[in-house]
């Protein structure tokens, strides 16, 4: 099983509608993570817009893959898109969409 973290930025402005978003993410939008190998996935959001990213799955990138090519992930990351910052900083998107922008940080130590 691998283990990833990722982090991103939320612009400051729209911290508190980010989280409201995700209290109640789309039914469809969680079973399409669950069958396309995400798992124990996790959120983690700081005052000033950090945003950690915690999940696990057997292959990432087939993950990602398998999300990219569901209709639901198109219309989740259209609506989202605009919550993030895009300056190409420690966790901007650089103008990619925010699952384009995820990059894995290199695990360092783990505590089974």
């Amino acid at each position: 099983m691998q283990r990833v973290c990722f982090v991103l930025r939320v612009r400051e402005d729209r911290i508190e509608e980010y989280r409201e978003r995700h209290a109640a993410v789309w039914p469809e939008m969680r079973q399409a993570l669950s069958a396309s190998g995400w798992s124990n996935y996790s959120l983690f959001l700081r005052d000033d817009g950090l945003l950690v990213g915690y999940l696990e799955t057997e292959d990432f990138d087939a993950a990602r893959a398998a999300m990219a090519a569901t209709e639901v992930n198109a219309r989740w990351q259209a609506e989202m898109a605009g919550f993030f910052e895009d300056d190409g900083g420690v966790g901007g998107t650089g103008g990619a969409r925010p699952d384009e922008a995820m990059r894995p940080l290199p695990e360092v130590f783990h505590l089974p």
